[in-house]
């Protein structure tokens, strides 16, 4: 059954308190190298993250609480890499066509992507098992509001940007999450590439 939100039961203002909140979250995904993460309990996870079992229900009600705020905090962690790399690009860069800068950019997403794989094949499966609509659409606006914010040097119009973002990341995360869904030891990372870029210059380019 899917949960109806992300339930934090407290929210760590002070930077030991949010220290030990990741702490968990990091041990959950040391754990989930192991086993499936059903299989994985409570008890292990604070074990490994060095507190106590009244610590962890300080901040979450259960297990999958503390999932769903992991799969959060990964897609957040990647969004803001990317666009600090889009950021490096446009400082780097006298001049770079748009089909330049979105090429590479995907290019980047791809390597992040298969240096984690399992992780990312992970994530995807625990999306659709844990996340209820709500929060898989709040994950997904936080992808368009990046591609928004990379895209933005190179369209102008509002309307524009916001469809050509929408159907980046409708390309992207589609090409990607259905293959790790289906293969989670996918290895043919340059050919999925050039289909994630060929698509894209297909929908993409006619609208600019």
């Amino acid at each position: 059954m899917k949960n109806p939100e992300i339930q934090v039961r407290r929210k760590p203002r002070q930077s030991r308190a949010k220290l030990t909140q990741e702490a968990l979250q990091e041990s959950f995904v040391r754990l989930l190298h192991e086993r499936a993460a059903h299989d994985i309990t409570i008890r292990e996870i604070t074990d490994l993250a060095g507190v106590g079992l009244g610590t962890f229900y300080e901040y979450f009600s259960k297990k999958e609480d503390l999932i769903a705020l992991t799969i959060h905090r990964h897609v957040k962690n990647n969004a803001e890499d990317l666009k600090t790399y889009a950021q490096s690009l446009i400082k780097l860069s006298t001049y770079l066509s748009f089909q330049d800068y979105l090429q590479q950019i995907i290019h980047y997403q791809i390597k992040q992507i298969q240096a984690q794989q399992f992780l990312w094949a992970q994530t995807f499966l625990l999306e659709r098992q844990i996340s209820n609509i709500k929060s898989y659409r709040k994950s997904y606006e936080m992808m368009v509001q990046m591609w928004q914010s990379i895209l933005a040097p190179f369209i102008e119009d509002t309307e524009q940007l916001q469809r050509t973002s929408l159907n980046v990341q409708r390309v992207c995360y589609g090409f990607v999450s259905q293959t790790l869904l289906v293969e989670r030891e996918f290895g043919e990372w340059n050919i999925l590439e050039k289909d994630i870029l060929s698509t894209s210059k297909n929908l993409l380019l006619p609208q600019l």
